[in-house]
């Protein structure tokens, strides 16, 4: 069977994508695009290569052109602050790309995201538009790869084995490491990928962060809104291979 030469990871923002992302990076093998969608959305154009697109359509179609005349598979890391309508509109959605999605424990990524921006609302947490383009793919009969953020960390080796198998791509235990700095796909957004920027692999990390008590009960009604999400996509996450 011949796979869509796209393999796109749609995450929940704080889930510790802009790890798996820099793992990929070290990789080598194959082409890859930092947040196309999201800076497109953020600041009005995306520029991939010679081109700059100022739409979603746009860059979509020029996201296809180049995975088609590329020579290597195409990595595009997502992160769903925004709602990508147009997206879900196009039938390639589920039959030129490859899906796959990264979760996290919603308290974890609410209070991630609380410590980087107090304001954060509801939607750009994210889980929600998650499991919308993860139940479109699904809808549509097409493959969709889970992966849960605290797994990956906790056993990187089992978990990466797995994604690798499902989105027919060879294990290269040797990009579990990379050297430490920072990178330029992510310059724009440089302060959300700081903990990345300073590890030479994966990291557990910390779970806690302090919340203002006169913000508690807004955060604590932002994780039990997103928790359904999470908990549908959780149950079809990808389970860890032996390794």
């Amino acid at each position: 069977m011949t796979r869509p030469q796209i393999i796109a990871m749609w995450a929940v923002p704080r889930s510790r994508s802009t790890a798996f992302l820099r793992m990929i990076i070290e990789r080598g093998d194959l082409d890859v695009v930092h947040e196309p969608f999201s800076n497109l959305a953020a600041t009005g154009r995306f520029e991939l290569g010679e081109h700059t697109a100022t739409s979603v359509e746009e860059l979509f179609e020029l996201l296809l052109e180049r995975a088609s005349t590329g020579g290597r598979r195409l990595f595009v890391k997502e992160t769903t602050d925004y709602r990508y309508d147009a997206l879900l509109a196009d039938p390639r959605l589920h039959t030129e790309l490859t899906n796959t999605f990264m979760i996290r424990e919603p308290a974890a990524v609410v209070g991630s995201h609380y410590a980087m921006n107090r304001d954060v609302t509801r939607d750009e947490i994210g889980f929600e538009r998650v499991y919308e383009i993860f139940s479109a793919v699904r809808a549509a009969g097409a493959p969709a790869v889970v992966v849960d953020g605290d797994e990956l960390v906790a056993d990187p080796p089992a978990v990466i084995v797995r994604y690798c198998e499902l989105t027919g791509l060879p294990f290269l235990p040797e990009a579990l490491t990379w050297d430490r700095g920072e990178r330029p796909e992510w310059a724009r957004t440089e302060a959300w990928h700081r903990d990345v920027s300073r590890s030479s692999g994966f990291s557990t990390g910390s779970n806690e962060h302090p919340i203002d008590p006169a913000d508690a009960e807004r955060v604590a009604a932002l994780v039990a809104y997103h928790r359904p999400f999470y908990e549908r996509l959780h149950e079809q996450r990808i389970a860890a291979a032996a390794v």
